[in-house]
């Protein structure tokens, strides 16, 4: 296949076939999915941090063109810091739970059209980022972008599940959110496309595109998914996160170390 393939083919499984599963997983019965959705954050969690530091970040590292791992180790701060900025301007939001401040407002209006509206449009702009730093990694390394798409695929089921509870509440029925989140997730492919053929040419631009990538990764991860690992204190439910967290991380590092 061609690197331009590739790209289509894994940016298609980081967007479409993650919304997919997601509407899958809410044909389970209500019980069994709030039992499910807990696991499959953990393991998302696992699964982003080791995109970020056991792939992405490394990779960026040795790109061409760095000549000071402090250019990467400050990209990736700021962009964290970039992140929450627009996190705070509700762009981009990654809550992941039916508790949290922003579902609560939503829930408040629960019935406003406008609000299912505002998650679509919040949501194509977050995979269209996606499909550019999925092209940026495989632009690095075929390997790199498989590993890069798998994460995003992982952690894209969860939110995806929490976007269809959203416009469920917002009366959209089941199969038209299920169609316009699958339009939504073609902005994937869009982002993929345009950046490969935009940063062909700019290998000493793609590092930084890497580092981004892992501060997206590390920013989802730690503000938005890990905080709501911590309203199950039991010792069994932690036990259960820290085994599906080393679980994501493995699956990244046995691909990540098998591809190469």
């Amino acid at each position: 296949m061609t690197l331009l393939v590739w790209i289509i083919v894994f940016s298609l499984i980081g967007g479409v076939l993650s919304v997919l599963a997601a509407g899958l997983f809410l044909l389970l019965p209500e019980q069994r999915r709030a039992r499910l959705l807990p696991h499959a954050v953990s393991f998302a969690i696992g699964a982003l941090l080791g995109a970020a530091f056991l792939a992405l970040l490394p990779h960026a590292i040795e790109g061409e063109g760095v000549t000071d791992v402090h250019h990467i180790t400050m990209t990736v701060l700021f962009g964290i810091l970039g992140f929450f900025l627009l996190e705070k301007m509700v762009l981009w939001r990654h809550c992941h739970s039916n508790h949290c401040e922003a579902h609560g407002i939503e829930h408040v209006h629960n019935r406003e059209a406008a609000a299912g509206h505002l998650i679509l449009i919040g949501d194509g702009i977050h995979n269209f980022v996606d499909g550019i730093l999925i092209a940026a990694a495989f632009l690095t390394d075929i390997h790199l972008g498989i590993v890069t798409a798998l994460a995003v695929a992982a952690h894209e089921i969860p939110q995806e599940v929490g976007d269809f509870a959203i416009l469920l509440h917002s009366g959209f029925s089941r199969a038209r959110a299920l169609l316009f989140n699958l339009l939504s997730s073609l902005t994937t492919v869009v982002g993929a496309v345009l950046a490969y053929f935009s940063l062909s040419g700019l290998e000493h631009v793609v590092p930084y595109i890497l580092a981004i990538a892992a501060a997206s990764f590390i920013y989802i991860a730690v503000a938005d998914l890990i905080p709501g690992l911590h309203r199950r204190l039991h010792i069994e439910a932690t036990a259960q996160q820290l085994i599906l967290i080393g679980a994501g991380v493995a699956v990244i590092f046995i691909a990540h170390s098998t591809l190469h």
